[in-house]
């Protein structure tokens, strides 16, 4: 069974919405201009680059990532080449950028859940705050890597479903916090 690991920029607070500057958000970029830069935050970027054999994402985040990632050959280098997966009812084969390397459109949640008991290795999800809540409903993801920063956005998309759900219980797994008041947080769920 392969690992589905929800990776997220996230506010005290709880909001995942438009962290790098997406336009048309209320806090667009919030990342950059609620605290200084500490490189060392962003340390756990390249450590999921480099565990993840694939990524998964939601229709909105795919169409915000896939016109600017191919070309950030630098910054994403595995991410571009490895094969991604994307959950959508809506979008066809000819609405898929074709400089991103293999991408698989999946229709439904069953489709995800037979992705994960597959063979293979760690699939990153990354943005995709709606899939992510529906895949904690459906108890789909195995970790939470979280970036938090120290600020409360108040509006936006959250990262955790509203919906009256069992507890999940989580173990932390590593967490630090860095001179800028980021917080890393790992969790595995437990089951």
């Amino acid at each position: 069974m392969r690992t589905l690991i929800a990776t997220s920029f996230i506010s005290l607070d709880g909001v995942v919405e438009a962290p790098g500057g997406e336009p048309d958000y209320r806090n667009s970029g919030w990342t950059m201009n609620s605290v200084e830069f500490d490189p060392a935050a962003y340390e756990l970027k390249g450590t999921e680059q480099a565990e993840a054999s694939a990524m998964l994402l939601g229709r909105i985040s795919y169409q915000a990532f896939s016109p600017v990632w191919p070309s950030m050959t630098e910054e994403f280098p595995r991410y571009n080449a490895m094969p991604k997966y994307v959950l959508s009812t809506t979008l066809g084969e000819k609405d898929l950028v074709d400089n991103w390397g293999e991408t698989t459109i999946l229709r439904s949640i069953s489709d995800v859940a037979r992705l994960r008991a597959g063979e293979g290795g760690p699939i990153s999800i990354h943005g995709s705050a709606t899939l992510v809540r529906s895949l904690q409903e459906h108890q789909l993801i195995d970790r939470y890597n979280l970036l938090v920063f120290p600020v409360l956005l108040g509006a936006g998309k959250r990262l955790f479903s509203q919906e009256s759900l069992d507890a999940q219980k989580l173990h932390l797994v590593d967490s630090q916090t860095y001179s800028n008041g980021i917080q890393k947080n790992v969790f595995d769920v437990l089951r």
